[in-house]
């Protein structure tokens, strides 16, 4: 990303990139496979060192605010959101199925 933006878009922009092209790829389908918590710390590292060298800062704390303010959520956030969404999915099939069968 910062090889083809680096520092000639704002942080806005190169956020919402990451957000729009680069997410969807890193948490493609995960919310189906069962990851341990070492996993969901793995993913989450990737964006809080993307965050600092964006904003070019080694504190996490700055970064926690960062992404509050852009409202970026972290992929452990991400994928725990979309397997409540999946597992809620499967109920609705799994009831339709067994009250038309």
């Amino acid at each position: 990303m910062f090889g083809k933006v680096g520092r000639i878009s704002s942080e806005e922009i190169v956020l919402q990139l990451v957000k729009s092209k680069c997410l969807p790829i890193l948490l493609y389908c995960l919310e189906v496979c069962p990851l341990t918590k070492t996993d969901l710390k793995s993913l989450d590292f990737v964006i809080n060192k993307f965050f600092m060298k964006l904003f070019r800062t080694s504190n996490i704390d700055t970064v926690k605010i960062c992404q509050l303010q852009f409202t970026f959520d972290l992929p452990s956030v991400i994928i725990e959101k979309r397997a409540k969404k999946f597992k809620d999915s499967l109920t609705k099939v799994n009831y339709k199925y067994t009250n038309h069968v």
